[in-house]
């Protein structure tokens, strides 16, 4: 199928909401890892957002070149055009963006939505995300007030964090206080007081429990998933609205627990962003692959190795396969496994 229209991308967020599960947003840094969340996806019978950072885009450019904002283009035509070969639907978006990256990022792509949108088209990407993580929260929500007038304007949507996630992503990294990892009603309540509640554009919220960026031994995060619940329930009272009034994303949720990722889907998240474990699984493969057959894979001593095992499409099937099966995983933790069309 196509790559969902704005529209497409609005229902599968309410069916989300409404059902009660989430979609596994998956980053990527090539065609191969596109492929594999397709592949993966489709497996599932699940729809999903296939996303791109500021590091996956300047590699999707050219690793010499870094055009980030030609990258992420190059990356939403290529996914746009073999996303019609699978029958399931994906999203777009561009993952975290900070301050200092904004000008040569997504504003350009939202530039460049704005010129298909005036041609009759849709939208390149249809969500980004603006990361006011590191700046303070009142320069972090007028940035997000003028963001969110012009992806209102392509009929897209933004994605805002508020509070910190710890660890590091792609050059963007923060270490935090311990409370700056847990977003407080408050500081939610002054982003609803500014953004509303969908009537100036719809947003959905990266809120911070506790979640860390990357893979750490057990004991070493301190997940707080029900505060999730605590904000929807403090903003619901504040706002007069109906239950979970809030769009949310699980950010930094490699290496969490079944339950910990249950629980934070039923309090509200919409979206779990899936990098490090894919990465690992992709390249976990290739490793595998080489060691079980390293002689093919060299020309040493007067040997000529074995074509059929260092083809790039050799192994890469394989590491293709292996990720794909970590996005099925997803699926079935976070409850869209068998959901497409559903």
């Amino acid at each position: 199928m196509p790559v969902a229209t704005p529209e497409q991308y609005a229902e599968m967020l309410d069916k989300a909401k409404t059902k009660g599960f989430a979609y596994p947003a998956v980053n990527v840094s090539s065609s191969q890892t596109i492929n594999s969340v397709l592949q993966g996806l489709t497996e599932a019978g699940s729809d999903g957002i296939i996303q791109v950072t500021t590091g996956g885009a300047d590699y999707f450019a050219g690793h010499t070149v870094k055009n980030r904002a030609a990258g992420a283009i190059a990356f939403a035509k290529f996914a746009t055009e073999v996303a019609k070969n699978y029958p399931i639907t994906v999203a777009l978006h561009t993952d975290h963006c900070p301050k200092d990256a904004l000008d040569g990022f997504v504003l350009p792509l939202i530039a460049a939505s704005e010129e298909e949108v005036r041609a009759g088209r849709n939208p390149l990407f249809q969500s980004h995300m603006w990361d006011g993580s590191a700046v303070p929260l009142d320069e972090n929500i007028s940035i997000a007030e003028d963001m969110l007038k012009r992806t209102r304007a392509i009929n897209a949507i933004l994605e805002v964090e508020i509070g910190v996630v710890g660890g590091e992503e792609d050059g963007v990294e923060h270490e935090g206080t311990n409370d700056a990892l847990y977003t407080t009603v408050g500081d939610v309540t002054r982003v609803v007081e500014a953004l509303g509640l969908g009537e100036n554009g719809r947003y959905i919220a990266a809120l911070t429990f506790g979640n860390v960026h990357g893979v750490y031994k057990p004991g070493n995060v301190k997940l707080r998933p029900e505060l999730l619940g605590e904000i929807q329930q403090g903003i619901q009272e504040r706002f007069g609205t109906a239950d979970k009034p809030l769009e949310l994303v699980f950010h930094g949720g490699s290496g969490s627990s079944d339950a910990e990722i249950r629980e934070a889907v039923s309090n509200g998240v919409v979206k779990m962003n899936l990098d490090t474990d894919t990465q690992y699984a992709f390249s976990r493969s290739i490793a595998d692959t080489v060691l079980k057959n390293y002689d093919g894979f060299i020309k040493a001593d007067g040997e000529v190795g074995n074509k059929k095992q260092y083809d790039p499409r050799a192994w890469g099937k394989v590491a293709e396969s292996a990720m794909a099966a970590r996005v099925v995983e997803a699926t079935r933790q976070l409850g869209s496994f068998g959901q497409s069309g559903s």
